[in-house]
C-alpha cells in the first residue's frame, strides 16, 4: 500500500464531494426558477490493480445527472402568456444569435415588437396558422419555424361576404303591405354600412324583397343592390328562391375609397304564417379594431383577440421531444440542446401523441426539493471532512516515515 496512494484517494473523495456540493448549490439557487430541472452527482468507484498482500487504493469518479423528465408542480398566474406543459415535450425558443433551443421555462412576456420572450431572453417559436388548417411540420428539424408575434396584425377589419335572414312575414296582411328591417355590413376598410331590407306583399303567397343602400352624402343617394320575388307554398314555406340571393357590389368611388363587396344572403329560414312580422338576421365581417389580448389554447393555438370581440387564430406553438430527455445538454438560460446521447429532436404539437397539453396562465415550478438538498449538503460536508482526515492521516504517516532517517 502506498501512502501517496492513500493521500490521492482522500483528494479524490474531497473532489467528488465538492462536485456534489456544486450541484446542491445550483439546485438551491434555482429552487424558484420556472421550469428548472435539478441535477445530482452520482458516484462510481475507481479500482487500481493490487497484488497479494499489497492493496493499491483507487478513488471515486463522479457523473452529473439531470432530472429533466421529472415534471414539477404548477403555479397559476393571471398572465395568459405564462405557459406550462402538462406532460412531455419542450417549447422551442430562439436565442439572440438565432439558434433554436428547447426549454420548459414558459414565463413569456409580450415585448415591444410583439414577440414573446421568457425571463432569460429567449423568444418563443411556432408556425403561422389559419383556422382549421395545421401547418406542415418538419418532423426532424427546426425549419419553417418563425417568431410568434402577437401584434403583427395591428388593427384589423374583415369585410362582409355573406349573411342570413330569418323570421316570419304575416300571411293575413293585405296586398301592398310593406315593412322594413336593417342590417349592418362592413366594407373593405371596416366601415359599418347600413343595408335596408324592404318586404312588400305583391300577391297571395308572394312578396318582393328589395335590398337598398343609402350613402352618407349630401344629399344622400339610395342604391338598389337586389330585388327578389319571394314565393311561399300553402303551408307558408319558402319555395323560391331556393339559393341565397346575391347583392351587387358597390365600387370604391361611391364609398370614399372603400368597397362594399357583393353579399350572399340566405333566405331559407323565412316563413309566411299567420303571425306578426318578425325578422332577424346577421351579416358576417368585422369593423376595424385594435388588439386587446392573447388567448392560447391547450393544443397551442395562439389567437389574437381584438377589442370588437373578434378572435383570429394566428400561430400554433411548436413543441419538441427527444428519446432520452435526461441526456440533453443543459445550457445557460435554462435551455437545452441535443446531445449524442439524447437522440434526435422530433417535432410535434401539444395534445398529440408524445406531447403534453399547454396550460395558459400557469408556470411549471422547479422540481428541486429544498429539504432533500439540505440533507444532501450535510451528507457531503460530513463525507468531505472524513476524506480530509484520510488525507491528513496519510500526510502524518509520511512525516513519520521521513523522520525515521533522523
Amino acid at each position: 500500500m502506498s501512502l501517496y496512494g492513500t493521500m490521492r484517494t482522500g483528494v479524490s473523495g474531497m473532489n467528488a464531494q465538492a462536485n456534489r456540493l456544486s450541484t446542491v448549490g445550483d439546485n438551491i439557487a434555482n429552487a424558484s426558477t420556472a421550469g428548472y430541472k435539478k441535477s445530482s452527482t452520482q458516484f462510481s468507484s475507481m479500482i487500481l490493480p493490487s497484488s497479494e498482500g499489497s492493496y493499491n487504493s483507487g478513488g471515486v469518479n463522479t457523473t452529473v445527472r439531470y432530472s429533466i423528465n421529472d415534471q414539477g408542480a404548477f403555479s397559476y398566474t393571471t398572465s395568459s402568456t405564462d405557459l406550462a406543459i402538462d406532460g412531455d415535450g419542450f417549447f422551442i425558443v430562439a436565442g439572440a444569435d438565432g439558434t433554436d433551443y428547447l426549454t420548459r421555462a414558459g414565463n413569456f412576456e409580450v415585448q415591444e415588437n410583439g414577440t414573446l420572450q421568457n425571463s432569460a431572453g429567449f423568444t418563443l417559436m411556432g408556425y403561422p396558422y389559419k383556422a382549421n388548417e395545421d401547418p406542415t411540420i418538419v418532423i426532424n428539424g427546426f425549419e419553417g419555424l418563425t417568431e410568434i408575434n402577437v401584434t403583427s396584425g395591428g388593427m384589423t377589419a374583415t369585410p362582409s361576404t355573406e349573411g342570413l335572414v330569418a323570421g316570419n312575414l304575416p300571411a293575413k296582411e293585405a296586398i301592398g303591405y310593406k315593412k322594413s328591417s336593417s342590417l349592418v355590413a362592413y366594407d373593405s376598410q371596416g366601415n359599418g354600412r347600413l343595408l335596408n331590407l324592404t318586404y312588400e306583399k305583391t300577391n297571395d303567397n308572394e312578396w318582393e324583397l328589395s335590398v337598398d343602400f343609402t350613402d352618407s352624402g349630401t344629399p344622400p343617394v339610395t342604391t338598389n343592390l337586389s330585388t327578389t320575388t319571394l314565393t311561399f307554398d300553402a303551408k307558408g314555406k319558402l319555395t323560391a328562391p331556393t339559393a341565397p340571393i346575391t347583392t351587387t357590389a358597390i365600387p370604391s368611388t361611391s364609398l370614399g375609397g372603400a368597397e362594399l363587396g357583393a353579399l350572399d344572403i340566405d333566405l331559407s329560414k323565412l316563413s309566411q304564417l299567420g303571425a306578426a312580422y318578425s325578422i332577424t338576421g346577421n351579416i358576417n365581417g368585422q369593423g376595424a379594431s385594435a388588439v386587446d389580448k392573447v388567448e392560447i389554447s391547450k393544443d397551442g393555438v395562439v389567437s389574437i383577440l381584438y377589442k370588437n370581440g373578434q378572435s383570429v387564430p394566428t400561430y400554433r406553438i411548436a413543441m419538441a421531444n427527444v428519446q432520452s430527455p435526461n441526456n440533453l445538454r443543459p445550457l445557460a438560460g435554462n435551455v437545452y440542446s441535443q446531445s449524442n446521447d439524447s437522440g434526435v429532436v422530433v417535432m410535434g404539437y401539444a395534445g398529440s401523441v408524445g406531447y403534453g397539453n399547454i396550460l395558459s396562465g400557469a408556470l411549471e415550478d422547479s422540481n428541486v426539493d429544498i429539504a432533500e438538498e439540505l440533507t444532501t449538503m450535510i451528507e457531503s460536508q460530513r463525507s468531505y471532512t472524513a476524506n480530509s482526515k484520510v488525507f491528513q492521516t496519510g500526510s502524518e504517516l509520511l512525516d513519520v516515515l521521513v523522520n525515521l532517517k533522523r
